[in-house]
């Protein structure tokens, strides 16, 4: 027999001999239904646990990226907060002087790596439209080319003009939920509606943007910037100054100028931090990064224990079938088994049964996903990646807590095997 054939018949030797061990593993698990589950339960829980927790970060991150960190690549805003992340820097946020009219007209006069600049300002009030009245909408104020910076397009009328602004016009564009709930089927350009006390004039409305966690975008009013400015900017208020850089290559050239004319004109000292904030995209991205890591880790921990108590579990009911099945290694070592097989019969065994707890678990964390984003606002999906580690992980706990059980049933005695007696 030549040395291929000869390989390839231990090959074959060797996948029968997995395929029974196989077997004999899984008709192991299902001689013993219940005592299989109890123990596979901190597996179950584990995995569960780990599944759930990466396909609500996915979902998450996911959402994050498409609905709130949307400013763009290039665009960049400048307020008085930033991101605020803990309850002492909203303090040491709360003393910034506001950023106001001037700085705005400072930095659009002296910046010459922005493409284009503008600044808004809103606060929450109630819109009136005959007997209809919506309570805390967002009303925006802003320059014409805010629009554009914030992504807002126009779905009927026009948009904001230099015109509008020149000569603080009473003018207002509104959000699709306001058209919905003043002017179902009628068309609402040319219509008054009423902000506070004072009223404008429709001269468009913008098109849906959605919800984010729930919330709707698409509850707000829109005025020229001076016409906000004059009624109702109050002393203290802030406003935001919307940059964007001329491509994303150059945006962090576009971010640094500015910081340094902000800083020159508002006197800030050389060795002291900027006294406002800066808030982009990938700011927002790396503090919500932040925040699901941990929640990520505290996920770990708890599947950590799970696991750990799972394997404990399953090492001692192997140790206890060990036992059980004393009489049956001494026939099968009696026949020629080796030490190597046994070892393979009780490892597989382990392996399959926290392998079939993984499956369980990974079954379970997909359904919850499931209910979890079909029956509430909370975005979740499954990333194949969550799967993968899951029964990686299972399968591994298996094997390594198989090992001393294995090792101790291979290690029997043929003769006293055959003795023992239950």
């Amino acid at each position: 027999m030549s040395k291929e054939s000869r390989s390839k018949q231990e090959a074959r030797g060797r996948a029968v001999a997995f395929g029974e061990t196989l077997r004999l593993a899984v008709d192991a698990l299902r001689v013993n239904k219940l005592r299989t589950f109890l123990t596979l339960l901190g597996v179950i829980l584990s995995v569960f646990t780990l599944v759930l927790v990466m396909s609500v970060v996915e979902g998450l991150n996911r959402y994050v990226s498409d609905k709130v960190a949307d400013l763009g690549a290039n665009t960049v805003i400048f307020d008085r907060f930033g991101i605020i992340t803990n309850f002492q820097d909203f303090v040491r946020a709360q003393r910034r002087p506001p950023l106001r009219t001037d700085d705005y007209e400072y930095v659009k006069d002296h910046s010459q790596q922005a493409r284009q600049v503008g600044a808004s300002a809103n606060r929450q009030l109630d819109v009136r439209y005959g007997n209809e009245t919506v309570s805390g909408a967002d009303v925006f104020g802003g320059t014409p080319n805010m629009l554009d910076l914030r992504g807002l397009t126009i779905a009927q009328g026009r948009a904001l003009n230099d015109t509008d602004e020149m000569h603080r016009s009473p003018v207002c564009i509104l959000g699709n939920d306001l058209v919905e709930r003043f002017f179902s089927g009628v068309d609402p350009v040319g219509k008054t509606v009423r902000v506070g006390p004072q009223t404008y004039q429709v001269v468009g409305t913008g098109k849906p943007l959605g919800s984010v966690f729930g919330n709707s975008r698409d509850n707000w009013v829109w005025l020229p910037f001076g016409t906000y400015m004059k009624t109702w900017h109050l002393p203290d208020d802030s406003v935001q100054i919307w940059i964007e850089s001329w491509s994303p290559e150059f945006t962090e050239t576009a971010t640094d100028e500015v910081r340094v004319i902000l800083r020159a004109k508002r006197k800030v000292p050389y060795d002291a931090d900027d006294n406002f904030g800066v808030v982009t995209n990938n700011s927002i991205t790396a503090t919500w990064t932040q925040m699901t890591g941990n929640l990520f880790g505290l996920a770990i921990m708890l599947t950590s224990v799970f696991l750990v108590v799972g394997g404990i579990v399953i090492m001692n009911i192997m140790l206890a079938s060990v036992t059980e099945r004393t009489r049956e290694i001494g026939i099968r070592k009696s026949l020629g088994a080796r030490r190597r097989h046994i070892i393979m019969q009780f490892l597989v065994e382990s392996a399959t049964m926290a392998a079939t707890g993984g499956v369980i678990g990974v079954l379970s964390g997909m359904g919850v996903t499931a209910l979890v984003r079909n029956l509430t606002y909370m975005p979740a999906t499954t990333p194949f990646s969550a799967i993968l580690i899951s029964l990686f992980l299972a399968t591994s706990v298996g094997l390594f807590f198989g090992i001393y059980p294995a090792v101790r049933a291979a290690r029997l005695d043929p003769v006293e095997a055959l003795r023992y007696e239950m």
